[in-house]
């Protein structure tokens, strides 16, 4: 292996979920002094987190997690020789030549992060995993795995394994006082067998890297749960046919896999559902489905004036205001451009990122700006209808008219699903893969390209430590991201009630 940095548990992750990204990664960012991170690494909540897990233990000592993997183990290895029993945060240890069970080889290096480790007994000391989920997944168990191989290959004797999780019933009754928001679940027991196969595990991670980038196919792993920032390089190097069956959506590709086909267009359109022959049709021809009639029946029944509404919502693990639990959807933002019997367009917006509570100002500036015999429309709009009535329970004042708001909602993507394909689409009807086949308007141009971006740089902007400068860099970017949402809404529905 090309001397770099040890490997890490996320690598080992990364390793289980594709081979080929692991040697990316490797690759695209080799550094030879990278500490390893926390299990929820690139978390944007990850410090705010860390704190209120650790401040119920106030005597402990954090160490040092800056950029030197030698300076943090070193420091890690001082404040165990005090052998003073105070529990440690981000203790930071490394380990080589851990031994195969059944080879008996040595694995190559590896360094773990222990969020948290607290004393005993004399010798021995429990780890805490800090887990930013309200559900232990085997992979969480899979990390404390590797852990704990390492702590016990650099001699410390583990007396117990906790992974705390979320408590989804948790309530912010006080700023600041997290007292009861986490859960904690004891797992050694349930750990214990995979510790032996790390060493393996290392060894398989160790033969990726000394061979050339791994060809795999494409699959939901490239997109679950987030898409890989490496897919448009694996998707132009992907192997197969450049039609794979895998673009029929709602998993209708999966029989036909298993009935051994790869490419889409060798799959009879006369012999398959009429969606796979709709797809199959567009994509071997070129040119787009479009059911004019049908999208303009649907849309014609929409009255005026026209409310195209699209929300920003933050959902942090960590609650920020008064009343809000655990990844409840607080809307922050809401673009909404409001259309005219006569063709006539106004745009309207909230954004609020001071850090305040926004959701009162939210409720205000949508009744302010809707007019009550509106038509609401959405894109995917069961999201817009359950913020709206979460809204309305959370800002009482205004419950009536924002209720009467979530009812008159109206869906523009059952009709795009419906009325229009084009093969540039890829089997999505997401805004993203539709909006470049009906307008000359796409998202790779923004700042901020996504909702989970949106969140993120929202969370960037209160944080109390943002400069003034980023933070007004933010809400441009997050105003003309939102405010694309809906203009994307409007230029679509002109596109599918338009003859070609």
């Amino acid at each position: 292996m090309p001397a770099r940095s040890p490997f890490t548990s996320h690598d080992l992750d990364t390793l289980a979920a594709c081979p080929r990204r692991l040697w990316l990664e490797r690759n695209v960012q080799a550094e030879t002094t990278q500490v390893a991170k926390p299990a929820f690494a690139g978390h944007p909540e990850r410090d705010q987190i860390l704190h209120a897990a650790l401040a119920a233990t106030p005597e402990g000592q954090r160490i040092c997690d800056g950029p030197d993997l030698q300076a943090a183990v070193n420091e890690t290895n001082r404040h165990l020789g005090h052998n003073d029993h105070r529990p440690l945060f981000n203790a930071c240890f490394i380990a080589a030549g851990l031994a195969d069970a059944v080879t008996h080889d040595p694995a190559p290096a590896i360094t773990v992060t222990a969020d948290m480790l607290l004393p005993a007994g004399e010798d021995s000391w429990i780890l805490v995993e800090i887990l930013p989920a309200l559900r232990i997944r085997e992979r969480s168990l899979e990390r404390v795995a590797h852990k704990i191989a390492v702590l016990e290959r650099c001699g410390i004797e583990i007396a117990g394994a906790i992974i705390r999780t979320i408590n989804p019933d948790f309530v912010l009754e006080r700023p600041g006082e997290y007292r009861g928001l986490f859960s904690d679940h004891h797992v050694l027991g349930r750990v214990r067998h995979l510790v032996n196969d790390v060493p393996g595990i290392l060894k398989a991670a160790q033969a990726v890297m000394k061979e050339p980038e791994p060809e795999l196919p494409l699959g939901p792993h490239c997109t679950n749960p987030a898409p890989c920032r490496f897919l448009p390089h694996c998707t132009a190097h992907a192997p197969g046919p450049q039609w794979p069956v895998t673009i029929l959506p709602d998993g209708g590709w999966k029989k036909w896999k298993r009935k051994g086909y790869d490419d889409l267009l060798a799959l009879d359109e006369h012999e398959i559902k009429p969606r796979e022959a709709m797809i199959v049709a567009a994509t071997r021809s070129g040119r787009p489905f479009h059911d004019l009639e049908g999208a303009r029946e649907a849309i014609g029944q929409w009255t005026y004036p026209r409310a195209w509404i699209d929300f920003e919502a933050a959902s942090p693990a960590l609650p920020r205001w008064i009343g809000t639990q655990p990844f409840q959807q607080v809307p922050f933002q809401f673009s909404l451009h409001l259309e005219q019997a006569d063709g006539s367009i106004s745009h309207h917006e909230y954004l609020c990122c001071d850090g305040s509570d926004p959701r009162k100002g939210c409720a205000q500036a949508l009744v302010a700006a809707i007019p009550v015999d509106a038509t609401l429309i959405a894109y995917n709009a069961g999201f817009e209808r359950s913020v709206l009535r979460r809204l309305a329970r959370d800002v009482p004042d205004h419950a009536a008219p924002l209720l009467s708001m979530a009812e008159r909602t109206v869906d523009l993507q059952p009709v795009a699903r419906s009325c229009w394909y084009h093969r540039a689409q890829r089997g999505s009807w997401s805004m993203k893969a539709v909006l470049p086949s009906v307008a000359d308007l796409d998202y790779d141009r923004l700042e901020v390209k996504g909702g989970a971006m949106a969140q993120d740089r929202f969370l960037e902007a209160i944080d109390p430590s943002t400069t003034r400068e980023r933070r007004q860099e933010i809400e441009a970017a997050l105003r003309a991201y939102c405010r694309q949402d809906t203009w994307a809404m409007i230029l679509l529905a002109r596109r599918l009630t338009t003859a070609a």
